[in-house]
């Protein structure tokens, strides 16, 4: 992705720590990102995902040449989100560590 995904992991770690969040794992794939990080509720998810890919869209953009030639935003109004409740941490890890490979 020419140095944007590196770029990319460092503005979402940095709206994260801005944000009391805390990134447990991260993986950059070409079309999305896999995230599993801590996030306050009283903050909220939805607040955190639209400042990380309204800064993202931003930077990458003026950083980038080959981002100005997509559509006005990097990212779709969409987004998933879960919670992993119980369940063992690593498992998630596991998971978002793997999908480079797949």
């Amino acid at each position: 992705m020419n140095g944007a995904d590196t770029r990319l992991k460092k503005i979402i770690q940095k709206v994260c720590l801005e944000t009391d969040s805390e990134v447990l794992e991260m993986e950059v794939m070409p079309d999305h990102v896999h995230l599993l990080v801590e996030v306050d509720p009283q903050f909220g998810v939805h607040h955190l995902v639209k400042l990380i890919k309204g800064r993202s869209s931003r930077l990458l953009r003026q950083e980038f040449r080959w981002c100005r030639t997509r559509p006005p935003s990097l990212w779709t109004n969409s987004y998933f989100v879960s919670t992993v409740g119980g369940a063992p941490m690593e498992i998630f890890k596991q998971y978002i560590e793997q999908q480079k490979h797949v």
